[in-house]
């Protein structure tokens, strides 16, 4: 796993770009070299698994130069000097990759004009070792560097400025910090880049730091069984960061499967990156409803983003996870909703991004499998989402929030929920970046996620000094019978109402506005039919 290990003075020596967004525009110019030759899903991957190889390499150098600079190595005879600087363990034990001598970046950069076979396979040779000596990457990086369709001069070139760029020696920020953001830059680039094609990969960070801000996975199980590049995971992981610190970080367990094979690989990487178990994702990608890879887990926390109305899903009638009702061929929500619900623990909590039509659809049974899980008491807050947060699709979206447990839950001394649910109408919220695309901002967050605390009674909420209490047109907690007579529909509008109107003191009382609006409408009538008259005696005159 990558290093947790602080950049130390000194580390200044080495060569290279020291800022973050210096880095990022490094490498997005080294993409743009690649862009013309090849599909966006695949410079991607050629973009990414370089800047991993680069991260891994710099983290590789930065604790040998710890070792070199300790002064325990003055008292180690001079011929074994140059061994115990390749002692493995002196790096594992600091949670840094292994990287074999011919993977280290300086011998890829030396080695790049003259390396027989060409800079391809140099570089494909050294992701080979690099997962051979290591376990969790088994598998993970790419090796798609010596191929025919790749121009190995425009690879050299972006050999060479990906050499300018350094993840350590960033003062007193880790070098997996520095790495992170810039692989997160990346991915929403890249998801820009591909626009509906990048669904599959990447969820708005707004959107996923929403559910994390609501769930607020302090410690335990966090599962994603639709996980992407693993974002979920991220962002949990950088709740508790931020919340407990750096020390705490390990305080959750990640667990999630993926479909797609070069999205896997992007999970993987990704949580490496970011000082996470990338065995959380398993050793290969899979079906989650054909090949469910954790069959027995049971989660704390789920978070999700399934494909929006999926028709070309692997179903079967007798699976025992469709429990409230068989879901329809064709459309698997109400199959991702089951299979979540299948995997919470006995307290656990879910957070899923589903399309608007999932909170009342009544085609092909969904209405009556909707109905079994509201009865159920399994639903715990709808939120109704503002448009233009998805750039890859124009679906609107809603966020479903399940729960195994309304009670107080003991010491914890939550608010009994029982038989409600709470319904959020954040339609209006949302601050838009440019034409097409629109984000929910830090008080937009702040504001959701304390109104789902405030109800449920939080130690957040309770810290904050929160109550909860209805507010028309934007929240409102109902009870199951009257869902009910609803008939089981779950779209906040249907609950909140419409917002109250202050009056103005000062303004004109409402009646006495209509009386003189109505007197001033028959004026302007009375006016049009004389102007009317005027051009008809006109219009004769000229007839004659």
């Amino acid at each position: 796993m990558p290093p947790r290990k602080r950049a130390t003075a000194g580390q200044g020596e080495l060569p290279g770009v020291s800022s973050t967004k210096e880095i990022q525009d490094i490498l997005w110019k080294a993409a743009d070299k690649l862009r013309g030759s090849m599909d966006a899903a695949q410079y991607k991957e050629f973009v990414l698994g370089l800047v991993f190889l680069k991260y891994v390499s710099d983290a590789f150098a930065e604790r040998r130069a710890e070792l070199a600079a300790d002064p325990e190595l003055a008292e180690i005879p001079e011929h074994r000097r140059g061994a115990f600087l390749e002692e493995r363990d002196e790096y594992t034990k600091k949670d840094v990759f292994w990287v074999p001598q011919t993977a280290r970046w300086d011998y890829i950069a030396e080695n790049a004009a003259s390396a027989e076979g060409g800079v391809g396979k140099l570089l494909d040779d050294a992701m080979e070792e690099v997962m051979k000596a290591n376990k969790a990457l088994t598998g993970v990086l790419p090796k798609i560097f010596n191929r025919d369709n790749v121009d190995q001069s425009r690879l050299k070139q972006l050999v060479d400025l990906i050499s300018d760029a350094r993840f350590t020696g960033h003062g007193d920020r880790p070098a997996q910090d520095v790495l992170g953001e810039v692989y997160e830059y990346f991915l929403e680039k890249f998801a820009r880049a591909e626009g509906k094609r990048a669904g599959e990969f990447y969820t708005p960070a707004s959107v996923v730091r929403l559910i994390v801000e609501v769930l607020e996975p302090y410690e335990g199980r966090v599962y994603d069984p639709a996980c992407g590049s693993g974002g979920m995971f991220v962002q949990s992981g950088k709740f508790v960061t931020k919340r407990r610190g750096r020390d705490h970080s390990h305080d959750i367990a990640v667990y999630g499967q993926e479909a797609n094979e070069r999205t896997w690989r992007l999970a993987k990487m990704n949580l490496a990156i970011h000082g996470m178990d990338p065995k959380g994702v398993g050793d290969r990608w899979g079906d989650t409803f054909d090949d469910d890879k954790l069959p027995d887990l049971k989660a704390d926390f789920v978070m999700a983003n399934p494909p929006f109305n999926m028709s070309d899903w692997e179903r079967k009638t007798d699976d025992p996870r469709w429990r409230y009702g068989v879901p329809p061929q064709s459309n698997a929500n109400y199959a991702w909703l089951q299979h979540i619900v299948s995997k919470l623990g006995d307290r656990g909590s879910a957070g899923v991004v589903l399309s608007n039509g999932s909170m009342a659809s009544k085609q092909s049974g969904e209405g009556e499998i909707r109905a079994a899980l509201v009865e159920a008491d399994l639903i715990a807050c709808m939120i109704a989402l503002p448009g233009n947060l998805f750039r890859t699709t124009a679906i609107p979206a809603c966020l479903w929030f399940l729960t195994k447990d309304k009670t107080p839950q003991g010491a914890k001394a939550l608010e009994d929920r029982r038989s409600q649910v709470l319904f959020i109408d954040a339609r209006a919220m949302g601050t838009m970046i440019d034409r097409t695309e629109r984000i929910l901002t830090d008080e937009d967050l702040e504001k959701i996620s304390d109104t789902y605390h405030a109800w449920r009674g939080t130690k957040s909420a309770r810290r904050k000094g929160l109550s909860y209490e209805n507010v028309p047109g934007y929240c409102y907690s109902a009870t199951l019978e009257e869902i009910a007579k609803h008939d089981h529909v779950l779209a906040p509008g249907r609950y909140v109402g419409v917002p109250e109107v202050e009056e103005d003191p000062d303004g004109e009382p409402v009646e006495e506005r209509i009386e003189r609006l109505t007197k001033e409408l028959f004026a302007h009538l009375d006016e049009s039919a004389r102007l009317d008259a005027v051009l008809r005696e006109q219009l004769g005159r000229i007839d004659g």
